[in-house]
């Protein structure tokens, strides 16, 4: 166990402790980072069955106003306006220099907006939001809800049996549900490539459903590393790693979440500097990797091109349980991005060949009405 006095608890972390979860420091909380089966199991579990994953470290925030969706827009490059109600769209917080604060998913609902923001960021993010949008919409934070994800191609089977209208739910969208008379906020989308569901819970009653959604035939408790593994085979960022403050959303390969309208207004901020990346293209680009042999790159691992210059960096990277061989991301010259390009990875200070490939690594199975 590790040392938790100066980490946060969810309110599921009895419950972890309890499964048998090895704890760990993790963006201010003490989080579970595997269970007894291990890592290499609930990353399987989940892309066979479904995995249920504690994500309540993460903020919820509502911002309410006359038009919080229009005052919104000033802070972030998505297009907020366009949605109808229910309706979900990924986005970020932006700097001058168009560099990534952190992501977020913002979703409009009737007459105000939920927000999910990245824990590590969730104080800089409210702080933020609620300067930029003084006097034009008021920014809550929602402390009394816990969140969960339900992932893996059984999670609607699963969930419908307690909620039949969840399996009607589109893909990025949100509803209002009671789940074995809970009520809950309920989204369709999700971190691992695969269908699912993130479920807002009333802290009072989050310990209750969680317990009957671990009660079903094939879900399993997964925790941080695999949760990590997931996402990266889905070709999936993460924030501080993949993202970061001098990361802008072209080099990152996330141009599809600034809309048309958006890329041309601007009116956010470092949108100049998007508009002429989108432009003229970036200079730095982030690709898929594959190394040869069996030893993963890791985060920060050199990338060198074939005489032995270094061009970039790894940013994410590990062995793929789902392809049984190593896969990477990072971030290299536009002249190295392309498909097929090979690269040396400098691992334990000797080259490693690896070239750029497509990603994601495994193929999405996102719900498609």
């Amino acid at each position: 166990m590790s040392d938790t006095s100066a980490t946060e608890k969810t309110i599921l972390y009895d419950l972890h402790v309890e499964l048998g979860a090895k704890m760990v420091p993790f963006a201010g909380y003490d989080m579970p980072v595997q269970y007894p089966d291990g890592i290499l199991k609930e990353h399987l579990a989940t892309r066979e069955s479904a995995g249920l994953f504690d994500v309540s470290h993460m903020g919820q925030v509502v911002i309410t106003g006359e038009n919080p969706a229009a005052a919104l827009e000033a802070l972030i490059p998505g297009d907020i306006q366009a949605l109808g109600a229910g309706d979900m769209r990924y986005s970020f917080l932006t700097n001058e220099e168009g560099g990534i604060l952190d992501d977020l998913i913002v979703t409009r609902r009737e007459h105000d907006l939920f927000v999910v923001v990245n824990a590590a960021c969730k104080e800089q993010d409210i702080k933020l939001l609620t300067d930029g949008l003084a006097g034009k919409a008021t920014v809550t934070e929602l402390k009394d809800r816990a969140l969960i994800a339900l992932q893996g191609p059984k999670a609607a089977e699963i969930l419908s049996s307690m909620a039949p209208e969840v399996a009607s739910m589109s893909f990025m969208s949100y509803q209002e549900i009671n789940i074995d008379g809970v009520p809950c906020f309920v989204t369709r989308s999700g971190y691992t490539g695969e269908d699912g569901y993130e479920i807002s819970i009333p802290n009072e009653q989050a310990v209750q459903l969680t317990r009957k959604l671990l009660d079903h035939d094939g879900v399993s408790a997964v925790g941080l590393g695999a949760r990590d593994s997931l996402r990266l085979e889905a070709g999936l960022c993460l924030y501080g790693h993949d993202l970061t403050e001098s990361t802008t959303p072209i080099s990152a390969g996330l141009i599809w979440a600034i809309s048309k309208r958006r890329r041309l207004e601007g009116g956010f901020p470092g949108a100049a500097v998007m508009q002429a990346e989108i432009a003229n293209k970036p200079e730095m680009k982030r690709v898929g990797l594959v190394p040869e042999g069996r030893a993963p790159a890791r985060e920060h691992t050199e990338i060198a091109d074939l005489d032995g210059n270094i061009i970039g960096e790894v940013t994410s990277g590990g062995f793929s349980p789902s392809l049984q061989m190593p896969i990477a991301m990072g971030y290299v010259p536009l002249g190295f991005a392309a498909i097929g390009t090979e690269i040396n990875l400098i691992v334990r200070g000797k080259a490693r060949l690896a070239k750029v490939v497509k990603m994601p690594f495994i193929e999405q199975r996102y719900y498609r009405d």
